[in-house]
């Protein structure tokens, strides 16, 4: 009965956990890297035909993204996840696969202009329309049995609509142990969706950790506000862009909007519009606007309950087209301009941040987490200026970190979690979800508590019947972002780096092979590092 971390250990991003007992392998969450925390999405750390069931905590891209990916190398078992997360992920996977598709076309058009190989998207399409196949659901505070001896009950985790966490009952040779995940584990107070709900004992807690360090800014009225930067930015003519993930997020910013709207806020352009560019996310408005039973809160059920669109307003756009999103841009009307993705390192708010980050009279609006090496931490860390497609853009729009929308429990919300299992303490807590400065930190203030807690590194394994650590991990470095106008590698040396990531994988796959076939493959190495001893 054995824990393997494979991703977001010490980052924030990438999350993947494997649960080994009675010859079987759990996946919990499956996602992609993001920002400084990418290493290599291509390289899973295990073979993807040996696992044998994934769990997934909630839509978000950095916990499922991947699981196309795993399909494309041989997965064939079974996924359970919430009936909510199966819809969302469904549209999320599809939108990353064509992201994933368009980087490889805009590449490979750069690759033979050069003469270089051309290079394959991670996954495609048709891969993550292949992901349904092996869906099956859940609802909250269902039991269900996954496999022999392992039982599953999903909780409500308030963080998107369908998020949830986990608790694992699991029975090897007579021994049982209960591990709880706790997924991302929401704000309090939110729009549409519940606060958190707890499990209150369990043997091991996998627990997230990205606002670790810190509480979030007390915000006495989010539409107040919203409305105050929405209101100053339109009155002096300029736009109000606000990168936004385009689940969830986006439809509380709608939510806010059609409030501000109702009780009159913005005196300056009363009836201004607003338009949202994304077309995942009018498919995900449509889902949130389906049937939510056992999912809203109290408020957002009053309102579904009296006929109320929860996000139906007049100047209300949704655009689809790429033409419609370039003439965002040509339209001289001041307006408010919502599009994905949420940390600028993707997709049409790239254009939009193009056309008014120069602008003093626009302003840029965060409404969420900026992982480190994105463009979205960039500007929050006061870039003066920034390279996007190819040209040098001054940043002179006002630059707004609207903390208080985070849909992250902040660190006393976190420790309050956790303190749900006290007096029956957990034999141990695995903190995860947390950059490296802030997760060993965070466990320290569980232990001051009274826990038994650390941070695993990257391929660290736990052994949940001895209650040790059976193989130590390490820390991947983490990506450099190359700006644009960086110095440039060489093909040879591009090519060399990309062989080393796949020794590298290769390495890490040779775990549990015969004595005599790994000796024989260091030896080999060893002669390779002397004849190439720089």
């Amino acid at each position: 009965m054995k824990l393997h971390f494979f991703g977001a250990d010490q980052c924030v991003t990438g999350s993947c956990h494997c649960l080994e007992v009675n010859g079987k392998k759990i996946l919990i969450d499956c996602g992609l890297q993001q920002g400084r925390d990418e290493v290599d999405n291509s390289s899973l750390p295990f073979h993807a035909g040996n696992i044998d069931y994934v769990l997934v905590t909630h839509a978000h891209i950095d916990h499922s993204g991947r699981i196309p990916l795993l399909v494309k190398q041989g997965f064939r078992g079974r996924i359970l996840t919430t009936r909510l997360t199966a819809q969302l992920m469904d549209i999320m996977l599809q939108d990353s696969a064509h992201i994933q598709e368009s980087d490889a076309e805009y590449k490979n058009r750069k690759n033979l202009r050069a003469g270089r190989p051309v290079v394959e998207p991670l996954y495609t399409v048709e891969d993550a329309l292949r992901v349904k196949e092996f869906i099956t659901t859940c609802e909250y505070g269902e039991k269900v049995d996954l496999c022999e001896g392992v039982q599953v009950e999903c909780i409500d985790a308030g963080h998107l609509l369908g998020s949830a966490s986990m608790k694992l009952t699991v029975t090897e040779n007579g021994e049982t142990r209960t591990i709880v995940f706790s997924g991302d584990i929401g704000n309090v107070d939110q729009p549409i969706i519940r606060d958190p709900q707890f499990f209150h004992r369990a043997d091991f807690v996998v627990m997230e950790s990205t606002y670790g360090n810190r509480n979030h800014t007390e915000v006495w009225s989010y539409t107040d506000e919203l409305a105050q930067i929405i209101d100053e930015t339109l009155g002096k003519g300029g736009n109000v862009v606000i990168p936004s993930f385009a689940v969830g997020r986006t439809q509380e910013l709608l939510y806010f909007i059609r409030q501000i709207k109702d009780e009159n806020l913005v005196k300056s352009v009363p009836n201004f519009n607003v338009y949202v560019d994304s077309p995942l996310s009018k498919a995900a408005t449509t889902i949130f606007c389906g049937d939510l039973r056992g999912y809203l809160d109290e408020e957002a059920l009053a309102l579904v309950k009296d006929g109320t669109h929860m996000f139906s307003f007049s100047g209300l756009h949704l655009t689809e087209t790429v033409d419609e999103s370039k003439n965002l841009n040509l339209d001289p009307s001041p307006k408010v301009i919502i599009s994905a993705s949420g940390m600028c390192d993707a997709g049409r708010i790239r254009h939009h941040l193009k056309h008014n980050l120069w602008r003093p009279e626009s302003a840029v609006v965060f409404v969420g987490f900026q992982s480190p090496g994105t463009l979205g931490r960039h500007l929050l860390d006061g870039a003066e200026s920034v390279k996007m497609f190819g040209e040098e853009i001054a940043v002179r729009a006002k630059i707004v970190n609207f903390q208080g929308l985070s849909s992250h429990a902040d660190r006393d919300h976190l420790l309050n979690w956790i303190d749900q299992f006290a007096p029956a303490k957990p034999t141990h807590v695995f903190v995860v979800h947390g950059d490296r400065e802030v997760a060993p930190a965070f466990a320290q203030d569980i232990a001051a508590r009274g826990f038994s807690a650390h941070a695993p590194q990257y391929t660290e394994i736990y052994d949940l019947l001895e209650n040790r650590t059976v193989e130590q991990g390490y820390l991947p470095e983490p990506k450099k972002k190359a700006f644009e106008g960086a110095p440039r590698a060489s093909s040879g040396y591009k090519r060399l780096v990309e062989l080393g990531d796949a020794l590298a994988a290769l390495i890490r796959r040779s775990r549990g092979r015969d004595n005599k076939t790994l000796a024989d493959f260091a030896e080999s190495l060893r002669k390779i590092l002397e004849k190439f001893n720089f």
